[in-house]
């Protein structure tokens, strides 16, 4: 199997597609985003703004990748939702989860969740939806006003729905995909004010907060930008706040941050993305297995052995990247390495799509493939068009 075909990787995102066409529409608003392995539909009522964002953004490339008109007409549909049902203009925010008939259900104010519309709006604009530039113009106003804080050079994580108390907790996580957004939004639009503020977001990241943490990304801060060693020690299996070092953090970043090199080329750049790189994969590679496992502690330790969909894709996407823009052997052994360990474990052959979580001796822990807010295939599809983006650049 060729791992580096611009047709292999063409014809799996396309199969990873097949998978949710026949079941993800619901003609009363928005995409299902609840599957079993088999494709059945469960919890159909439950939406969360996550999901409906990484949707669009997956119909959007497709869009882009194959010309079919049926995958603009997916992305506007999901965009619709978005914009009618997500919004609040009432409060000036996005609700972050929806239940039976599309009514709010929580509508706490995410960092998290503003950085996926944006990607999302910023897909769409290329895709040729109307109106998107001014989504993502709207969306990042709320970020820029209700939660940047100059003075550190970060993002707040959540506010209230009212936007009244903002939370003391920091963390890298919302900042990585703002940053990831920004990216995108420049790429989509040309404005230099979002290419600023994601090399902003970078710096104080992957540079000046891990000066405290040996180079290495911590996931959870408080208000001043301390480390918090003890945040979500007791629960490093949390979704969106896992404690430990995450291996697929630092390989995300390795991504973002060669990404950024390719628009406004410092040294630091290259060096930070290799060692982080290097630093994860030494650290959370299952020699004896295959696979990478989900999070370490700081002295080593493995606190988390089992091996998410995410990490494997997002990880092998940088090493594409490294193995392309630093033009190091090592890391194409990387890439492969990784992918024939989710060719062989990772990707169900039966159904299509990717499992998302399995144990550390790669057995499936669960027949839902994808849930809400958590998994669906975003990351799988987002890895391989990137990996077929630089290797057209």
């Amino acid at each position: 199997m060729d791992f580096t075909s611009k047709e292999f990787l063409r014809h799996h995102i396309q199969s990873i597609l097949d998978f949710y066409l026949p079941h993800i529409l619901d003609e009363s608003g928005g995409f299902f985003q609840n599957f079993k392995d088999d494709g059945e539909v469960f919890n159909p009522g439950q939406r969360h703004l996550v999901s409906s964002c990484r949707m669009v953004w997956n119909f959007c490339k497709a869009y882009e990748l194959f010309g079919d008109q049926k995958y603009q007409q997916l992305a506007q549909h999901g965009v619709d939702y978005i914009r009618e049902k997500h919004w609040d203009a009432s409060r000036q925010g996005y609700n972050w989860t929806l239940r039976e008939n599309h009514q709010a259900d929580d509508q706490t104010n995410h960092c998290y969740g503003l950085a996926f519309v944006i990607l999302c709006f910023s897909a769409a604009h290329q895709a040729g939806v109307s109106g998107a530039q001014e989504d993502i113009q709207r969306a990042y106003h709320i970020l820029e006003t209700r939660l940047w804080d100059e003075q550190f050079g970060l993002y707040a994580d959540e506010a209230s729905p009212d936007w009244s108390r903002i939370s003391d907790y920091r963390g890298q996580n919302a900042n990585m995909h703002c940053c990831e957004a920004l990216l995108a939004a420049f790429e989509a639009t040309g404005e230099p004010r979002y290419l600023d503020r994601a090399y902003r977001l970078a710096k104080t990241v992957s540079v000046n907060l891990a000066e405290e943490s040996n180079g290495l990304i911590w996931e959870h801060f408080t208000k001043d930008l301390r480390i918090d060693w003890e945040y979500n020690k007791d629960d490093p299996k949390n979704l969106y706040r896992p404690w430990g070092f995450q291996p697929g953090h630092q390989t995300e970043w390795t991504k973002l941050l060669l990404t950024l090199h390719q628009y406004q080329p410092e040294d630091w750049m290259l060096e930070r993305a290799k060692f982080l790189f290097d630093v994860a994969l030494d650290a959370s590679w299952d020699s004896e297995r295959g696979g990478i496992y989900y999070g370490f502690s700081p002295d080593g330790a493995i606190c988390d052995d089992e091996k998410y969909f995410w990490v494997q894709a997002e990880t092998f996407a940088a090493a594409a990247r490294l193995q392309i823009q630093i033009d190091d052997p090592h890391y194409k052994d990387w890439y492969n390495k990784i992918w024939q360990y989710c060719w062989d474990n990772m990707i169900d052959h039966k159904h299509g799509a990717w499992y998302r979580i399995l144990s550390a001796d790669n057995k499936k822990l669960s027949d839902e493939k994808s849930i809400a807010g958590g998994k669906c295939d975003y990351h799988s599809i987002g890895a391989c068009w990137d990996v077929l983006r630089v290797l057209d650049s």
